[in-house]
C-alpha cells in the first residue's frame, strides 16, 4: 500500500491539494469536541440525497400512494450510509480520492472513458439544480425561467467566494442551508397534520410496492436517486481536510470512526427531508387526481384552499420555493469540488476553479435555454429534464460502486481497513440491487 500511495501522489499530488488537511482536529480532547471538528464533509456529501430531482418523486409517492413508500426511502437512506462510509474510508487510509484509485488500478485509457462518463453525470445534476433555481425564481419574483437560468450562470462565484474564507465556511454555509430545508418541510408538515399511526405503519415495507405497478415505479425512482456517483468520489476527497496523521494506525482509526459518525448524522437529516417530503404529499394531495408532477403546480397548490384547506397560504408557497432556492444553492457548492476532483484524479488535469466551475455551468444551461427557446416558458416543460438526468444519473452510477467496493475490499490497498466479510456481502447484494434496480428504471422510463 504504502510504495502504490507515494508513486502516485509523484505523479498526481494530493486531492483537492488547496484545503487538503487543512482543518485542525484538538488533541487530546473530549468525544463531542473532536465530532464537532470531523463535522462537515458530510453535510456536502448529505447535499446530493435532497436536490431537486427528488423532491417531485418524493411528494408524488406521497399523494398517490399515502405513506406506503416511506420503507423505500429508509431502505435507500441505510444503503447511502453504507456506500459513503467505503468512501470516507478509502479517502482516510489510502491518501487517494475514488478517481485516483480508479486511474492507478485501470490506467489512462479507462480513466479517460471513466471521466468523461462522469463528468457527464456531474453535469446532469448540474442541470437539474440550474432548473431548481430557475423555477425557484420565477416562483419567488415572477421571473421568465430564462431569465433565471442565465442569473443561475453567476452562482458559480459562490464557491470562490467562500474558499477565499476556508473550508470550514463552506461547510457552515452548506449547514445552512440544509437547516432552512429541513426547517421549512418541518413546519408544513406539521401544519397539514398526518396520520401518526398510518405514518409510522409506513416504515413497514408491504408488498405492494412491488405488486402495485405504479407504486413500483416511484420506489424505483426514489431508490435509483437515492445514491448519486459523484457524492462517492466528493466523499472520498474532502474528508482528507482534517488534519490528522497519515502514518499513525491510532489516528486513521479515528479519523474513520468520526467521519462515519458524521456521515450518518448528515444522512439521517437527508433522510428525514426526504421522509419529510413524502409526507407532505401523502397529508395534504393523498386523493387529489390533480396533476401534481411538477415543481410549480406543487406551489401553487400550497396556495389553494380548495386542495389542502384552511392551511393554504401564500407564506405556506413562498417557504417551498425559498427551500428550493436553497437546495439549488447547494447543489452549486457540491458539483465544482466534484468536477475538480475527478478531473484532476482521473486525467491529471488541472484548471482554474472559476474556469472549472464556468464551463460545467455554461455546458448545463445549453439543454435549458433550448428547451425554453423551442417549447416555451413552461416549468412543465422544462422539468421533463429532471426525469432525463435521473436517468443518466442512473447509467453513471454502477460505474462508481463497483470500483467502490472493489478497492475497499482490497487487502493490499486497505490492509486492516478492509471491509469485513458481511460489509462485502451487503456491499456487492447493494451493488447488484441498484444496478439491476437503474437498469429497469431506464427501461421503464422510455416505455
Amino acid at each position: 500500500m504504502g510504495r502504490e500511495k507515494i508513486f502516485y501522489k509523484t505523479k498526481n499530488g494530493l486531492s483537492l491539494e488547496e484545503i487538503n488537511n487543512t482543518v485542525s482536529i484538538p488533541k487530546n480532547a473530549g468525544f463531542w469536541k473532536k465530532l464537532l471538528a470531523y463535522s462537515g464533509p458530510g453535510a456536502l456529501v448529505a447535499v446530493g440525497y435532497m436536490d431537486p430531482g427528488n423532491w417531485v418523486t418524493s411528494i408524488a409517492g406521497g399523494a398517490q400512494f399515502g405513506y406506503l413508500l416511506i420503507s423505500v426511502i429508509l431502505i435507500s437512506s441505510l444503503i447511502a450510509m453504507l456506500l459513503q462510509s467505503m468512501a470516507a474510508k478509502l479517502g482516510i487510509v489510502t491518501g487517494m480520492d475514488l478517481a485516483q484509485v480508479t486511474r492507478l488500478k485501470t490506467g489512462m485509457k479507462v480513466g479517460f472513458i471513466l471521466w468523461i462518463l462522469t463528468e457527464l453525470a456531474i453535469m446532469a445534476t448540474d442541470i437539474a439544480e440550474v432548473i431548481g433555481s430557475a423555477v425557484a425564481l420565477k416562483l419567488l419574483f415572477n421571473l421568465p425561467l430564462l431569465v433565471g437560468v442565465i442569473i443561475t450562470v453567476l452562482d458559480v462565484f459562490l464557491l470562490l467566494i467562500l474558499a477565499r474564507f476556508g473550508f470550514r465556511k463552506v461547510e457552515a454555509v452548506v449547514i445552512t442551508l440544509i437547516a432552512t430545508i429541513l426547517i421549512v418541510f418541518l413546519y408544513e408538515v406539521i401544519l397539514s397534520q398526518p396520520n401518526i399511526a398510518q405514518l409510522f405503519s409506513g416504515f413497514i415495507p408491504k408488498p405492494e410496492i412491488v405488486t402495485n405497478e405504479g407504486a413500483l415505479f416511484i420506489a424505483l425512482g426514489i431508490v435509483g436517486a437515492t445514491v448519486m456517483p459523484h457524492n462517492l468520489y466528493l466523499h472520498s476527497s474532502i474528508v482528507q481536510a482534517r488534519k490528522y496523521n497519515r502514518n499513525n494506525r491510532a489516528e486513521l482509526k479515528e479519523a474513520v470512526k468520526f467521519a462515519t459518525i458524521d456521515s450518518n448524522i448528515q444522512l439521517s437529516i437527508a433522510f428525514v427531508i426526504n421522509c419529510l417530503l413524502l409526507i407532505l404529499g401523502a397529508a395534504l394531495f393523498f386523493g387529489y387526481s390533480g396533476p401534481l408532477d411538477t415543481l410549480g403546480q406543487l406551489h401553487r397548490a400550497l396556495n389553494d384552499s380548495s386542495i389542502v384547506g384552511a392551511i393554504a397560504s401564500p407564506v405556506l408557497s413562498t417557504l417551498f420555493a425559498v427551500a428550493l432556492l436553497a437546495s439549488g444553492q447547494n447543489s452549486t457548492i457540491t458539483g465544482t469540488l466534484t468536477g475538480q476532483i475527478i478531473m484532476e484524479g482521473f486525467i491529471h488535469m488541472k484548471m482554474p476553479m472559476w474556469a472549472r466551475r464556468m464551463l460545467t455551468r455554461i455546458v448545463a444551461i445549453i439543454p435549458v435555454i433550448v428547451c425554453i427557446v423551442l417549447f416555451g416558458d413552461s416549468e412543465s416543460v422544462v422539468e421533463k429534464l429532471l426525469i432525463y438526468t435521473q436517468v443518466f444519473l442512473s447509467v453513471a452510477l454502477p460505474f462508481s460502486i463497483i470500483p467502490l467496493t472493489i478497492f475497499t475490499s482490497d487487502k493490499q490497498l486497505m490492509g486492516e481497513f478492509r471491509n469485513k466479510m458481511w460489509v462485502v456481502i451487503l456491499a456487492w447484494i447493494t451493488t447488484v440491487v441498484l444496478t439491476v434496480l437503474n437498469i429497469w428504471l431506464i427501461i421503464t422510463t422510455f416505455q
